[in-house]
């Protein structure tokens, strides 16, 4: 369990951490053909959310890896629920179900770390 959960760690923060880069180092009107929801809201608040993306995927990682503040791991997938909690809100409002079909997927696997960690398999 413990190599599935690591699996999953560092699957939600290569995803996360190339969605939280873009966000951060694209103006939001490239972004607006990939990600239409962006179109609704303001600049600062993409880049808010990409830099808890971010934030988010090292936390994942680096306490596992350095043995620092490993709390912080099972915190950050907890910051993916809710992220993700509200993903799934603003597609389903904006009528796209696949995107909120997919970061439904994210949340689970998120909850799952979430649990792992929290839960009978701590780093």
């Amino acid at each position: 369990m413990n190599v599935f959960l690591w699996i999953l760690q560092i699957l939600l923060a290569v995803l996360f951490a190339g969605a939280g880069l873009t966000k951060l180092t694209q103006p939001k009107e490239k972004l607006i053909d990939r990600m239409g929801w962006v179109r609704d809201v303001a600049p600062l608040q993409v880049k808010a959310l990409g830099t808890a993306e971010l934030l988010a995927a090292l936390g994942l990682i680096l306490p596992g890896l350095t043995g620092i503040a490993t709390v912080l791991t099972p915190l950050a997938a907890v910051g993916l629920v809710i992220v993700m909690a509200g993903a799934v809100v603003v597609h389903v409002r904006a009528k796209e179900y696949p995107g909120a079909a997919t970061t439904a997927v994210l949340l689970v696997l998120a909850a799952i770390v979430a649990w792992g960690r929290f839960g009978p398999y701590p780093l």
